[in-house]
């Protein structure tokens, strides 16, 4: 597996751990977050959602897909950003930025490795 494989590939673990966590301990996982619980399905659907990229990220990277890796690192950005924007904007609490920093960072170990 090349670097920027390995990089998306543990990038995929960590979403399907959200994933996990969203469908089976949502509530947990939203006082975690300092977000209001919830009993409505959604957040499930949501963890299904996550789930499904997880698996996505997980078996590209595993058949080195070079094209879809590449397209995680603006993807990845672009939650990043999303993500500080809602806690800059004063619309999600402040935990939210480090999983905005965690898919920053991820985003950057992937291009880094295809830069070598």
């Amino acid at each position: 597996m090349t670097p920027a494989a390995r990089s998306v590939c543990y990038f995929g673990y960590y979403l399907y751990v959200v994933g996990l966590s969203l469908i089976t301990v949502p509530n947990l996982f939203l006082r975690t977050m300092q977000l209001p619980e919830t009993n409505e399905v959604w957040i499930r659907i949501v963890g299904v959602l996550v789930f499904c990229l997880g698996f996505y990220y997980h078996r590209s990277s595993v058949y080195n897909n070079v094209p879809l890796l590449k397209l995680t690192i603006p993807a990845r950005i672009f939650a990043a950003l999303c993500f500080f924007s809602f806690v800059l904007l004063n619309l999600a609490p402040p935990m939210l930025a480090v999983f905005g920093a965690v898919d920053l960072m991820a985003a950057v170990w992937t291009f880094i490795a295809f830069r070598n």
